[in-house]
């Protein structure tokens, strides 16, 4: 093998390229991205990067002079458009990239408010990319008034930054509550708090039925007839797997691009990586949307190339920083049958969620010790008694010595 081509620039694609260097290939890589900048952070984009904290250049995953000083071309401002399996090359920005090895790391696209209900009016944004960002920026300033429509992390990460702006803020979430695909109740519940406590106003069960405006966004019409004066809105809706360009191949798509557990897709010659790859495990296809996944199914694609055969197993973690707050999430809390709070100093609380006797997931705000604890007993299997987790008085760190 002599040729590999990444195409994507994210998180994904960087770590695949750094692997691959550091595991020994010496053969030709090309990493491929739409966007005309090098590999970059998004976590600090609707954050650090848009309250002005950090610097363009901080955002890089490395710096521009490292892809050179490895030999890895690096192609930017080339969006990929198709892929011929047979004659194994991949085209981009207009040039055919010819590939032993193809690694797709395509990410994924954020959900945008439909056209019909105004949601292609100048001040209607969705937080993905830089350009998102850069776009969003102007709109961000005091005393203007913010529509967020959905309350996942997304949402509730663009409601923090928008108030710390000096925004008046509302949020409004269809659903009965927020978070209510990806957090417990009682999570959902110490967010809401965090939230009003900052005077963002929550709506929830309260859908957007359209905006209004001519030139640009001024308004919006609630679901229950409330109409809204705004200047800007922010749609964090989620995202889609990108598998155009793997659709069009003729690749298998099943939420996300298809791939087995050492990353291949249903063409051998093809790997795939990140948020817009879903993977087999024993509870059925899975698909992650988080820096750590991405971390780890570059790593095992890169792997996978240089004839390392480790079957993929996922380690959910998360964050999100709002305001001066910081939640981590370690595991996945899907089927919990019961949540064990517990209280920390300062405020601070982790809630654990238990299937059964099983220790499925920790949510931690403020409180990195439980976060760190909770992790470790989740990756080892360790199901610590729910009653010893509720003690305040219990040391954490000494379940992880426990026999």
């Amino acid at each position: 093998m002599d040729r590999i081509v990444i195409v994507g620039a994210g998180q994904a694609a960087q770590s695949c390229a750094a692997r691959l260097r550091a595991g020994g290939f010496a053969g030709a890589i090309t990493l491929i991205g739409d966007e005309p900048h090098p590999p970059y952070q998004r976590p600090p984009l609707s954050k650090a990067y848009l309250l002005g904290d950090m610097a363009l250049d901080r955002l890089w995953l490395r710096p521009e002079a490292w892809y050179a000083d490895n030999s890895i071309a690096l192609v930017t401002g080339a969006p990929a458009t198709a892929i011929d399996r047979a004659a194994r090359t991949v085209t981009a920005g207009g040039t055919a990239h010819p590939y032993d090895a193809l690694v797709l790391a395509t990410g994924a696209i954020p959900r945008r408010l439909p056209a019909a209900i105004g949601g292609d009016l100048p001040g209607v944004h969705v937080v993905r990319t830089l350009a998102d960002v850069d776009r969003m920026a102007p709109d961000i300033a005091p005393g203007r008034r913010l529509l967020v429509v959905g309350g996942g992390y997304i949402g509730l990460e663009a409601a923090a930054v928008a108030r710390k702006s000096g925004m008046e803020v509302t949020l409004i979430e269809a659903a009965p509550r927020i978070l209510g695909r990806v957090a417990a109740p009682e999570t959902a519940a110490a967010m809401r708090a965090l939230h009003q406590s900052h005077g963002v106003t929550i709506r929830e069960g309260v859908g957007l039925v359209r905006l209004t405006g001519d030139t640009r966004v001024t308004g919006a019409v609630l679901a229950d007839g409330t109409e809204l004066a705004v200047d800007a809105v922010v749609a964090g809706i989620g995202v889609t797997p990108d598998t155009r360009l793997a659709q069009t191949a003729g690749l298998e798509i099943d939420n996300g691009i298809a791939v087995d557990a050492q990353g291949r897709t249903s063409d051998p010659a093809i790997l795939a990586a990140g948020d817009c790859a879903s993977f087999p495990t024993p509870a059925g296809r899975m698909r992650l949307e988080s820096v750590g996944n991405a971390i780890d199914m570059g790593d095992l694609v890169a792997d996978t190339l240089l004839g390392i055969d480790t079957a993929y197993v996922p380690k959910p973690w998360f964050w999100s920083d709002q305001y001066d707050a910081k939640l981590q999430i370690a595991g996945l809390g899907t089927g919990a049958d019961r949540i064990v709070v517990r209280p920390a100093d300062g405020g601070a609380w982790s809630h654990w969620y238990y299937a059964g006797p099983q220790l499925i997931a920790v949510d931690a705000l403020n409180d990195s010790r439980a976060y760190m604890v909770g992790k470790r007993l989740i990756e080892g299997g360790r199901n610590p008694d729910p009653a010893v987790i509720a003690d305040p008085a219990t040391d954490l760190k000494a379940l992880l010595k426990a026999a």
